[in-house]
């Protein structure tokens, strides 16, 4: 449906050549989704990375994720599996649009080194204008001082200004609904960055148009993904129980799967 996306905005699929991954945005606390949890252990899954604390802490002050206030035994023995398998884990930070303290976000990064041994940071809520560009590399900057070869992943949700792709190691510019992104359109600068410094994160994609939000992945450059058939409605968070037709994704993006 090569209508969705102009031309103009796509690159062609022989200049990407590399499978799609599978980036989990984070899951409910291990004892209340202890499948989904479970089911990233299984051998072969094409996981990219999978973010830790992300749905399961609300805390007083309006910010999302987060460590918690002490180690949480749940947490850990869902974390020490993938670890082991070589699954990048990824602790959750919530900019909260630039307004976090920049002091509560390096507390936040060292608990949960220190706590799950992380292999980087999901920066949510991050700001996508240029105006907040030098604060945003100041914290990546710090993170990294604090874990020397961390991969951080800024979540926008949006095409930010492009100066961000040098920032981090990867960009969500998509995070949203099916009815967005069937029409949504890559910026003309992502075409000089190779997919895998691209996220696409998509709930309420129907099964029946699961092939079809593959492609538009594809033709937009990314190379990784999350699509859930969950929606948002009213207060249910989308990302915190696996698609329906889990089996039926790993399946079409494996290895050596090629479009």
């Amino acid at each position: 449906m090569s209508h969705l996306i102009p031309s103009g905005h796509r690159r062609p699929l022989a200049a990407r050549p590399a499978p799609l991954r599978l980036a989990v945005p984070g899951f409910a606390h291990p004892l209340v989704a202890p499948a989904e949890w479970g089911g990233l252990q299984r051998a072969g899954l094409p996981l990219d990375w999978v973010t830790l604390g992300s749905t399961a802490l609300r805390e007083s002050d309006g910010v999302t994720g987060g460590p918690g206030a002490r180690q949480d035994p749940y947490w850990l023995a869902a974390v020490v599996p993938l670890r082991t398998a070589g699954v990048r884990v990824l602790g959750h930070l919530d900019l909260a649009h630039g307004a976090r303290p920049f002091g509560e976000l390096l507390s936040d990064a060292q608990r949960f080194l220190n706590w799950y041994r992380v292999d980087g940071f999901l920066l949510a809520r991050c700001p996508a204008d240029a105006e907040a560009l030098p604060e945003v590399r100041r914290v990546a900057g710090a993170l990294r001082t604090v874990l020397e070869r961390a991969h951080l992943v800024l979540a926008q949700g949006t095409h930010p200004s492009p100066g961000y792709a040098e920032v981090a190691d990867q960009l969500v510019t998509f995070a949203g609904p099916w009815s967005g992104y069937r029409w949504s359109r890559a910026a003309e600068w992502t075409a000089d960055h190779p997919p895998e410094r691209f996220c696409h994160l998509v709930h309420g994609v129907p099964r029946s148009h699961l092939q079809e939000a593959l492609r538009v992945a594809r033709w937009q450059g990314a190379g990784t993904i999350y699509f859930t058939d969950r929606t948002d409605h009213g207060a249910v968070d989308p990302w915190e129980s696996l698609p329906g037709y889990w089996d039926e994704i790993v399946s079409a993006i494996g290895p050596g799967l090629s479009e």
